[in-house]
């Protein structure tokens, strides 16, 4: 199911729901500080969701990594602490789009809401910034990933 050149899924899919909450974080504060078109927030609200499910894929492709490929022995604390963001990151991401959809759905006429959501998704994407961080530095400083686990004997 992956090229030969990954090591499993987690590389080929932990792109997109960075590039959606940050598309839809981008689309929510622009609807809220230019007034777009109407459809512009409906728009960010769907952008939420993607991001929200591509979140949950990149964490279950990231513990099934974490069981797939070599891990250095110095590696090991940091693919806790890269797990233990990662799962704050998915489980704002997921809030934040249930938020934001509700108040999308609710059509509730305050935008205190909508500011104070906007407000919030600046601070996930923080979350997701640390996440990645952590994620690139098991990469390219301890070489996680790069070499595929050897097979385990029955």
């Amino acid at each position: 199911m992956t090229p030969d050149w990954a090591p499993n899924l987690h590389p080929l899919v932990i792109h997109f729901p960075v590039a959606l909450l940050l598309a839809a974080v981008a689309t929510d504060w622009f609807d809220l500080v230019a007034g777009g078109p109407a459809w512009l927030a409906p728009m960010a609200v769907t952008t939420y969701g993607g991001a929200g499910l591509g979140a949950a894929v990149a964490y279950w492709t990231g513990s099934v990594a974490a069981d797939t490929v070599f891990i250095p022995g110095m590696a090991h604390p940091f693919i806790e602490e890269h797990g233990s963001w990662a799962l704050a990151a998915t489980l704002a991401i997921v809030a934040l789009a249930l938020v934001r959809g509700a108040i999308h759905l609710l059509r509730t006429s305050r935008p205190t809401l909508r500011w104070v959501t906007a407000i919030a998704a600046l601070g996930v994407v923080v979350l997701v910034q640390q996440t990645a961080e952590r994620g690139g530095r098991l990469v390219y400083e301890h070489g996680v990933g790069v070499i595929a686990a050897p097979p385990q004997s029955r």
